[in-house]
């Protein structure tokens, strides 16, 4: 039978300023902790619901069809981090 973790054997994680800068922008304020994969994927996620919800406003005829493809853009451009590998956010 293993022994359980204790808290001060956990895993720590330094991530870049500039990694942390980009997360805090989006609310995200992951503890040293916090493992990269599991903030890469919030991140992801929250970039697929934003788009999903600019999709749902395009069918709903909200937003124009016409420059969608620029508001997509202008979405992704806000994610930089996604295009990121996790271990790239450590220094």
């Amino acid at each position: 039978m293993l022994a359980p973790r204790r808290l001060d054997d956990a895993m720590s994680y330094r991530y870049r300023p500039d990694v942390l800068d980009q997360l805090w922008a989006h609310g995200v304020q992951p503890k040293p902790t916090t493992a990269p994969e599991l903030v890469h994927e919030f991140v992801s996620d929250l970039y697929r619901h934003e788009l999903r919800r600019l999709r749902d406003r395009l069918v709903r005829r909200e937003i124009p069809k016409q420059g969608y493809s620029d508001r997509v853009i202008a979405l992704r451009r806000k994610y930089p981090l996604i295009s990121l590998k996790p271990f790239q956010w450590l220094e």
